[in-house]
This record gives C-alpha cells, structure tokens and sequence, in this order.
C-alpha cells in the first residue's frame, strides 16, 4: 500500500537549447544540399525522374536519423529532481519553462 505522505514532487526540466541540436541541423542541411546538386547533375540525363528519385531517397533515408539525433539529445536534457516538501517554487527569469525553489520567508 502507498503512503500518501511519503510521495514526492519532482521538479522537471528541460535544457535543451538550440546549440545543443544546431550542428545535427547544420548535418542535415549538408546532406540536402549534396541530394540537391546530385539531383542537378542527373537532370542532364536522358531520364530526369532519376534526379526526383535521388533527392526523395536521400531526404527519406535520412529523416529517421536526424529525427533520432534529436530525440535522443532531447531525452539527454531532461532533468528530474525530487523537491522537498514545502518548497515553493517560481520560474527562473527569462524561461518560463524552468523553476527553481525559493527560499520561504514566513
């Protein structure tokens, strides 16, 4: 049986910001760019829907992995913290997103 009294609150946190994800981004800017001037070098071919196949094949292989990039650099920047009983909390200036305890003045 669970004791009510004994449950903690948790404080969570998410500190991603947008260095943390900007060279995966940067990465796949690359790749696209690269797809895009394979598909121009194929457009002089006798059939051009190669080129179409070659910028939708590079873009569909490569979506699951940027995706997994960022899912698991996100999943590396939550933080959670049990807070004590009692403690208030308030947002850290500047994001909203964030709480940190305060000090009780009673």
């Amino acid at each position: 049986m669970v004791n009510i009294n004994n449950i903690q609150k948790y404080r969570f946190v998410c500190t991603l910001t947008f260095g943390d994800i900007y060279g995966q981004i940067i990465v796949w800017l690359i790749t696209i760019t690269i797809s895009l001037a394979a598909a121009l070098a194929l457009m002089g071919a006798r059939r051009p829907v190669y080129a179409l196949a070659t910028v939708g094949l590079v873009v569909l292989l490569s979506l699951p992995f940027l995706l997994f990039a960022f899912v698991t650099t996100l999943l590396n920047h939550i933080e959670l913290s049990p807070v004590e009983a009692g403690t208030k909390m308030e947002p850290i200036p500047g994001n909203v997103s964030q709480q940190q305890p305060v000090e009780a003045t009673s």
